[in-house]
């Protein structure tokens, strides 16, 4: 058995010694990957970010064609120029090429991070929503979707939950 199937199984065993008391006590689910691509905030904050990396890729593809027009530059001046001059105008290049790597990382990673506290502000935000709706329905425990091995579909709550959160919160703010 491996490392998530234990975690799972050792969950569902929890859970089922938790509720055996009390039947009307049934924990429900949520699809947290579904809330996060469907509901307002989540969607429009991924539509941002995908529009930014777009942009980016632009940015990036524009820059390596100046590039590839440079390095032919470069070569086809192999024989017209001293050789000194040719090992100059290389490892300009060069250098150009491992600045352009570098901010095209940064850049990436720049939008990971956005898009990870995105993430973060979103769940944040649904806390107390899928908190005040456990009050409300008297559920005492809501798992994610992903530790779900079988489940009765009358038991997720997502729909319910992105409903909530489509009224509450209407955008993320993207850094």
């Amino acid at each position: 058995m491996n490392v998530v199937m234990k975690k799972i199984f050792l969950l569902t065993v929890l859970a089922l010694f938790y509720f055996s008391n009390s039947f009307a006590e049934i924990p429900h689910f949520i699809d947290f990957t579904k809330v996060l691509n469907n509901s307002k905030a989540g969607a429009g904050a991924q539509d941002k970010l995908k529009k930014k990396f777009e942009t980016q890729a632009k940015k990036f593809d524009t820059q390596q064609a100046e590039i590839r027009k440079e390095e032919s530059k470069i070569i086809s001046q192999k024989k017209l120029i001293t050789p000194e001059e040719y090992k100059k105008s290389v490892e300009k290049l060069r250098k150009r090429v491992a600045d352009l790597q570098k901010n095209h990382q940064e850049v990436l990673n720049g939008i990971g991070k956005s898009r990870s506290d995105a993430k973060k502000n979103l769940l944040t935000a649904l806390n107390p929503i899928i908190r005040k709706y456990m009050e409300d329905n008297n559920i005492r425990l809501v798992f994610d979707k992903k530790s779900i091995i079988l489940g009765d579909k009358t038991l997720e709550i997502t729909d319910q939950i992105i409903a909530i959160l489509n009224k509450k919160v209407l955008s993320i703010k993207i850094n």
